[in-house]
């Protein structure tokens, strides 16, 4: 047995007490959660600015309230997805009914990353409570504040053989990956998101991988550039840049690039001040290894605006690149940080033809008022999710459940999405005993060609 082989035990031994099950005690951990964000947010502010120098409205409109919006969203329609629902039955299973059985997996792990390190670590959790789940939540160690806070709450709101925090680094993730779970939810890089899958494999385990990418936003010539200057300013910076769906870099219609570079110059000034340093309400890079690599990206291309950092308070100001090009070292991997590079289009084929050579990304966002446009690239070019002529906003309906696909992530969340990842659909066929159908059979005569008349 490994190091967290007998919190797993217990887990499995209380899951299979049938407790975490019924709905309303399902119900009654949702509303403790929700009760448990609200008392605290004051102390959950005040270690999210420790860890990541977040202002109070940052934290709350990107971690908090959506959180407290996601479970009170599931906590409206729970006891409807939870129900054994009835489905159609085929010709061929005459005299049956069938249902589909939604039930939990048992014992969830949920690695959370350091970005948003509330959010995204309660509303993964919030999910596997409604589903029915024990889980066991791996923070990261990067905001140990945050981490240390939610440890906190959680054990000393629920029984660890229910939900237990675990805090740690890279070790304690891999002792907790090499124990056996039946489901792992894992947010985070693609580099780490292979080695979960990887483990994950050994005991068939299924995986929500949560990743990231390079996600492409494209302004075309018809965009309302004002209105597309601050959206994606403000998609873009908060969060210093830090966030897996932020805008990773810009293509813009060569006809209105000069326009539009001055209006994201009005727009950053306006949304973040212009001087971040003096303001103190800029995130911080979350460490001096992210922060150094980050600014080795400034060399590329031509400053247009910012480049400026404070190497003391780990802090970048928002800083766009111009004249930049696909072999530039800024643009082969994800930024996550608040630097945004420039490139420019003439055709557009050419730029679907750019993205679709490459990884597939986590969202993209197109600014055009040309419906015609739209669809183009919604349809020839594969990604998590996005938006059109807005930026990060989908992440905020319940409705639009939130995953990547092909190297962005695997599996998706959100609303109704939360409770389905961690849920299994049992089918199930109750067949009558009123009478017994003679074609199933092979003692029936001329039954293959009966068989094939109802099939066909």
């Amino acid at each position: 047995m490994g190091k967290y082989g007998e919190l797993i035990v217990k887990q499995r031994e209380f899951f299979l007490q049938g407790k975490t099950k019924d709905l309303s005690s399902r119900i009654e951990s949702l509303k403790l959660l929700q009760s448990i964000i609200r008392t605290n947010e004051k102390e959950l502010m005040n270690a999210l600015k420790k860890d990541l120098n977040k202002s109070e409205f940052d934290t709350y409109l990107t971690e908090i309230g959506i959180v407290l919006e996601e479970i009170k969203f599931t906590l409206k329609h729970l006891r409807d997805w939870a129900k054994p629902r009835r489905v159609k039955s085929s010709l061929a299973t005459l005299g049956s009914k069938s249902y589909i059985y939604p039930e939990p997996y048992g014992v969830a792990l949920v690695i959370s990353p350091w970005n948003y390190p509330f959010q995204l670590a309660i509303a993964p959790l919030a999910g596997a409570i409604a589903a029915g789940n024990c889980a066991v939540l791996k923070p990261s160690e990067l905001t140990p504040n945050t981490s240390a806070l939610l440890a906190k709450l959680i054990s000393k709101h629920f029984p660890k053989e229910y939900i237990a925090v675990v805090e740690g680094g890279v070790e304690v993730s891999t002792a907790l990956l090499n124990e056996k779970f039946d489901y792992i939810f894992f947010t985070g890089s693609v580099s780490v998101g292979k080695v979960v899958m990887q483990a994950a494999a050994k005991n068939l385990t299924p995986v929500t991988l949560e990743l990231g990418g390079k996600s492409p936003c494209i302004v075309h010539e018809d965009a309302n550039l004002k209105l597309a200057a601050k959206r994606i300013a403000w998609g873009k910076f908060t969060n210093a840049g830090q966030t897996c769906v932020a805008p990773d870099y810009l293509y813009v219609h060569n006809r209105v690039k000069k326009e539009f570079l001055r209006e994201m110059k009005e727009a950053i000034h306006e949304l973040y001040s212009e001087n971040v340093f003096d303001s103190g309400q800029f995130t911080k890079i979350v460490s001096e290894r992210h922060f150094e690599r980050l600014i080795s990206f400034l060399n590329n291309g031509e400053q247009y605006l910012g480049g400026k950092y404070d190497h003391t308070r780990l802090t970048i100001e928002p800083t766009i690149l111009d004249k930049i090009h696909w072999g530039d070292e800024v643009m082969q991997e994800e930024i996550f940080g608040p630097i945004l590079p420039v490139l420019e289009y003439e055709s557009l084929p050419k730029v679907i033809s750019e993205v679709q050579s490459r990884q597939k990304p986590l969202a993209l966002y197109v600014f055009s008022e040309s419906e015609q446009m739209q669809k183009k690239i919604l349809t020839e070019v594969s990604f998590g999710g996005g938006c059109i002529n807005d930026t990060v906003y989908h992440l905020s309906s319940p409705y639009l459940p939130f995953g990547g696909v092909g190297e962005s992530g695997i599996g998706a969340y959100h609303g109704k999405g939360s409770f389905d990842v961690f849920t299994h659909e049992k089918s199930i066929l109750k067949q009558t005993t009123m009478f017994d159908l003679p074609f199933r059979y092979p003692t029936m005569k001329n039954g293959l060609k009966f068989i094939k008349r109802i099939l066909n």
